[in-house]
C-alpha cells in the first residue's frame, strides 16, 4: 500500500520567516501600510528590470489586472479568447460588459489555435485575449500579424508565465497589455497580487485612475475607479520571493524532470513539450489520460491519487463556456479540441519542495491505474 499524507497540486513558496521579518521590520517605522508606498515601489521596478518589460503597474490580484485593464482600454463590443482556462479571463470580460467569443485550442500547448481565430473576427470584434497555458506561450507573432491586420487590441492573461522568455524576451512583453497573477498558487506570489505589463503612458494614467478610486491629488478626483492597490506586507513578501524565483523555477524543473522519467514513453499519456524558442517556468505538469489506450481515465487516476491523499487537478475543467452562469448562451461543441483535453487533463502536484520520492510514489499510483 503506498501512503502520502496531504500533498496538494501545489504549494506556496515562501522565504524563511527570518527573512520576511526582516523585509518588514521598517513599516514600523514608517507605519506606511498601503498606497504604493516604499516596498510597492521598489518591487515595481524590481519586476520590470527582471521581466524585461518596459511599464509595470502592481494591482492586488490576478482578476482586477485582467478587468481594469479592459476597461482601461476602453473597449466595447467581442472579444475573442479561450475558453480553457481560470474563471477569472472569461468573468473580465463579461464583467467588462463584453461579448466572450470562443477559439479552441491548440491540442499540445492547450492555447489559444491562432490558426482559428480570423475566421471570428467581425465588425464587434475589439480585442483578443489569449491565455499562456500551464507556461506555454501563446503564438505570439501570429496573433501580432492578426491584431495589426484587423487593428485589434491584445490583452495577454500571462497568470501561468511568470518568469518565462520567448527568444530570450520577457513573454510580458508581448501585446499591448500582459497580466500577471502573483497569487499564492503561482509560481512566484507575493501572497495576492498582481500586475498589469504595457507599453503606453496614457493606458497607464488610466490604469491607475482605475486602481485608485480616479484619485490625482489630495483634492482632485478626476474619473470613478475602484481600489485594486497592492499592500506593504504583499509588497514584502514580492520583494523577498523575488529574490528566490530563480532557485525555485530550477527545483521546479527537477521535479518535472522527475515525473518525465517515469511518464515519457508510457502509450495512452501525453506529456508537454518544451517548446522551441521557450525559456520555460514549469508551473504546471499536465498530463492527457486517453483511457482507451492506457486502460485508465482521468476521473479513475483523480480517484485514486485522492485516496492516498494526493490532490491532483481537473485543471481545466469544465470549460468556462459551459459554466452554471452562462447557460444556454454558448455552444462548447464550436471548441472541439478544447472539450477534448478538458475531459482527459490531470495536473499533478507540482511545487518546488516537492520531494522527489513523493513524485516516485504519485506516478506509481498512476501506472498502476493503467495495468488494473
Amino acid at each position: 500500500m503506498i501512503v502520502a499524507t496531504n500533498i496538494l497540486v501545489t504549494r506556496s513558496s515562501m522565504p524563511s520567516l527570518e527573512e520576511y521579518v526582516n523585509e518588514i521590520k521598517d513599516i514600523w517605522q514608517s507605519h506606511w501600510l498601503t498606497n504604493m508606498g516604499v516596498k510597492h515601489q521598489q518591487l515595481q521596478k524590481n519586476l520590470i528590470d527582471y521581466m524585461g518589460v518596459e511599464k509595470l503597474d502592481l494591482v492586488v490580484n490576478g482578476h482586477l489586472a485582467l478587468e481594469l485593464s479592459l476597461q482601461a482600454l476602453n473597449l466595447q463590443g467581442e472579444v475573442i479568447t479561450t475558453p480553457f482556462t481560470f474563471a477569472s479571463t472569461t468573468h473580465a470580460i463579461v464583467r467588462n460588459g463584453l461579448k466572450p467569443v470562443f477559439c479552441d485550442i491548440d491540442p499540445v500547448t492547450y492555447c489559444m489555435d491562432a490558426t482559428k481565430i480570423e475566421a471570428l473576427i467581425n465588425d464587434h470584434t475589439c480585442a483578443i485575449m489569449p491565455v499562456h497555458v500551464y507556461g506555454h506561450i501563446c503564438d505570439v507573432e501570429e496573433i501580432e500579424r492578426i491584431a495589426n491586420k484587423y487593428g485589434l487590441k491584445v490583452i495577454y492573461d500571462a497568470a501561468h508565465a511568470f518568469g518565462v522568455k520567448y527568444n530570450g524576451r520577457g513573454i510580458g512583453s508581448y501585446g499591448d497589455v500582459s497580466c500577471y497573477s502573483f497569487h499564492a498558487t503561482k509560481v512566484f506570489n507575493s501572497i495576492e497580487g498582481g500586475c498589469v505589463c504595457h507599453h503606453d503612458d496614457e493606458f497607464g494614467r488610466k490604469l491607475y485612475e482605475l486602481k485608485n478610486f480616479g484619485i490625482h491629488g489630495p483634492e482632485s478626483v478626476e474619473a470613478v475607479g475602484a481600489n485594486a492597490k497592492m499592500n506593504e506586507f504583499c509588497a514584502a513578501m514580492g520583494l523577498c520571493n523575488l529574490r528566490h524565483v530563480d532557485g525555485e523555477i530550477a527545483k521546479r524543473k527537477a521535479v518535472v524532470e522527475r515525473y518525465r522519467s517515469h511518464l515519457e514513453d508510457v502509450e495512452g499519456l501525453q506529456l508537454s513539450p518544451i517548446q522551441e524558442g521557450v525559456q520555460p517556468n514549469y508551473a504546471y505538469f499536465p498530463v492527457i489520460f486517453d483511457e482507451k489506450v492506457f486502460c485508465a481515465s482521468r476521473n479513475e487516476v483523480f480517484d485514486a491519487l485522492a485516496k492516498i491523499g494526493v490532490g491532483a487537478r481537473k485543471y481545466f475543467y469544465p470549460l468556462t463556456s459551459s459554466f452554471d452562469c452562462f447557460h444556454g448562451q454558448f455552444d462548447v461543441m464550436e471548441t472541439p479540441v478544447a472539450v477534448h483535453i478538458s475531459k482527459r487533463v490531470l495536473t499533478l502536484p507540482l511545487y518546488a519542495d516537492l520531494a522527489l520520492e513523493d513524485v516516485d510514489r504519485i506516478c506509481e499510483v498512476v501506472l498502476r491505474c493503467g495495468n488494473k
